[in-house]
C-alpha cells in the first residue's frame, strides 16, 4: 500500500482542468448555503466529478507502460554551432493521448524551456527535434526525459520517468571543420568569404603535359612534346604540396576575453582546425602547439587521413591558462620541432606595443627561420565606442580612449611588418575566413 501511494504521490498530477471543476464544485457548495433552491445540485456535481477522476485514473493506469521515450543525440556536439537533438516518443494506450515532454538538459545552457506539447494517436510515434549552441568546450550532463500523458478527458496527467541520463563531450567546431571541407573540394570556398588569389608565377611542382588551349601561358609550351605530337603541348604546373603548416595557440590569459560568449582561445581553436584541415586538402602537413607559461601539446606535421582527428582530440582538451606567453621556451620548441622552413601561423593577442614589445625579440627569431603570420584580434566594442558621437565631456573622454586604444592596433600591424613579419588584425568572428584566405594567398604567391 505504501509502495501504491507512492507512486501515486510522486506520478500523478491535476490538471487545470480538474482543478477548475472542482473549484466550480466548492463554488457551487457555497451558493448552496445561501441559496436552498440549489438543493442536491452541489451533491451531483462532486459525485460526476469523482467519477470522471475514477475513470481517467483508471483510463491511465490500466497500461503499465503507456508511453515510451527516447533521446536521440549525436556523439559529440560542436562548440559555437546548432546542434540538433531530437526526442523519439510513442503511445502505446489503446486511445489518443496529450503528451507533455521535458528533456533535462546540461545547466551549462541555462535554458528551462525545451518543453513540447503533442498530440499522439494509438499506436501513433513522433520525433520532436530542438537546437542546442554549446559555448564552452567540455562534458555537457543530460538528465531524464519526463513525458506527462492525460487521456481525452484530461483530468489527470500521469508522468512517466525515463532515464535517458549521459554525458556528451563538447568538441571544437568540426561542423564548421565540414563546412570548409566540403566548400574547399567543391572548388566553393568563394561562396563563404575566401577569396580567389591571382597567382603571380607559376608554381615549380610539375604536374603534367596536356595539349595547349587557348588562354595557357605560352612560356610553359613545350617544343619537344609539340614536335613529337604534331600539335602544340604545354608543361601545367600545380601548388607544392607536402609544405608544413604549424598552429600555434597562446593559451595564457590574453586569449581569455569573451566575444558573443565564446573566448578569444575559442576562436583561435575553431579557426586552427578549419586552417589545419584546409592544408590537408591541399595535400601540405599540418601540426600544432599549443603554449602559456609552459608548453602544452605538441603535434608535428603530418599528412595522414586520421591526423585531423588527432589534432581534433588535442584541441578539445585545451584551456586557458592564467600566466604570461613563455616566449622563449616557444623558440625553442619551434626550434627543436619544425626541422624545414614552414608556415607558422600564431594565434595571440596584443591590446597594446608594450606587450608586443615583450614578444617581439622571439618572433623576430622564429620569422628568421620560417615564415612567420601572427593573427590577433580588434578589440569590437573598443572599436563601436569610438564610432560613437560624443554627446559629453565623458563622451569625449571615453571616445578618445576607444581611438587611442585602435590605433594601437594598427601600430602592432606596422611594427611587425617593419621587421619582417605577416599580420593578421580581425574581429572574432572574421577570424577563420582571414586565417584561410592568407594561408591561401601565401601559397598562391609560393612565399612558403
Amino acid at each position: 500500500m505504501k509502495k501504491l501511494t507512492g507512486l501515486f504521490y510522486t506520478n500523478l498530477f491535476l490538471t487545470n482542468r480538474l482543478w477548475t471543476i472542482l473549484i466550480s464544485c466548492i463554488v457551487c457548495f457555497i451558493f448552496s448555503f445561501f441559496f436552498g433552491w440549489l438543493g442536491v445540485v452541489p451533491y451531483v456535481l462532486l459525485g460526476a466529478c469523482v467519477l470522471l477522476i475514477l475513470t481517467d485514473l483508471l483510463l491511465l493506469y490500466q497500461t503499465a507502460n503507456g508511453v515510451f521515450a527516447r533521446r536521440q543525440a549525436p556523439e559529440r556536439l560542436s562548440n559555437s554551432d546548432d546542434n540538433e537533438l531530437s526526442i523519439y516518443i510513442e503511445n502505446f494506450y489503446p486511445f489518443a493521448i496529450q503528451a507533455g515532454v521535458i528533456d533535462e538538459i546540461p545547466h551549462q545552457f541555462q535554458k528551462r524551456d525545451v518543453w513540447f506539447k503533442t498530440h499522439l494517436k494509438s499506436r501513433q510515434h513522433k520525433i520532436l527535434s530542438y537546437i542546442l549552441k554549446p559555448l564552452k568546450r567540455g562534458k555537457y550532463d543530460f538528465g531524464l526525459i519526463r513525458v506527462f500523458a492525460s487521456t481525452p478527458l484530461g483530468l489527470i496527467s500521469r508522468r512517466y520517468n525515463f532515464k535517458e541520463d549521459e554525458v556528451l563531450p563538447v568538441y571544437p567546431s568540426f561542423l564548421q571543420m565540414r563546412r570548409y571541407e566540403l566548400m574547399a573540394i567543391s572548388n566553393r570556398l568563394n561562396e563563404i568569404g575566401i577569396k580567389k588569389i591571382r597567382r603571380l608565377g607559376n608554381s615549380t611542382e610539375f604536374e603534367q603535359i596536356k595539349n595547349y588551349v587557348s588562354g595557357d601561358d605560352y612560356r610553359a609550351i613545350n617544343w619537344k612534346a609539340s614536335a613529337r605530337h604534331g600539335s602544340l603541348m604545354t608543361n601545367a604546373y600545380t601548388d607544392e604540396k607536402s609544405q608544413q603548416v604549424y598552429c600555434i595557440i597562446d593559451k595564457s590569459r590574453a586569449m581569455k576575453m569573451p566575444f558573443d560568449g565564446l573566448s578569444l582561445l575559442d576562436y583561435a581553436i575553431n579557426a586552427s582546425l578549419v586552417l589545419s584541415n584546409v592544408a590537408l586538402l591541399k595535400e601540405d602537413k599540418a601540426g600544432l602547439i599549443t603554449v602559456a607559461e609552459k608548453i602544452g601539446a605538441v603535434i608535428p606535421a603530418e599528412r595522414k587521413p586520421a591526423h585531423i582527428n588527432k589534432i581534433l582530440e588535442v584541441l578539445h582538451k585545451e584551456k586557458t591558462r592564467y600566466l604570461e606567453t613563455n616566449m622563449e621556451m616557444l623558440y625553442t620548441t619551434v626550434r627543436r620541432v619544425i626541422k624545414q622552413r614552414s608556415l607558422v601561423v600564431f594565434f595571440t593577442n596584443y591590446e597594446s606595443m608594450s606587450a608586443l614589445q615583450r614578444h617581439l625579440p622571439f618572433l623576430k627569431k622564429i620569422a628568421g627561420f620560417h615564415l612567420l603570420l601572427v593573427v590577433f584580434f580588434e578589440n569590437t566594442e573598443l572599436k563601436a565606442l569610438s564610432q560613437q558621437p560624443a554627446v559629453d565631456v565623458e563622451g569625449i573622454y571615453i571616445k578618445t580612449i576607444a581611438e587611442k586604444f585602435a590605433y594601437d592596433k594598427k601600430l602592432i600591424v606596422k611594427e611587425l611588418a617593419r621587421h619582417g613579419i605577416q599580420s593578421i588584425l580581425t574581429s572574432p568572428q572574421n577570424l577563420t575566413v582571414s586565417a584561410v584566405n592568407r594561408y591561401l594567398e601565401l601559397k598562391a604567391r609560393q612565399k612558403i
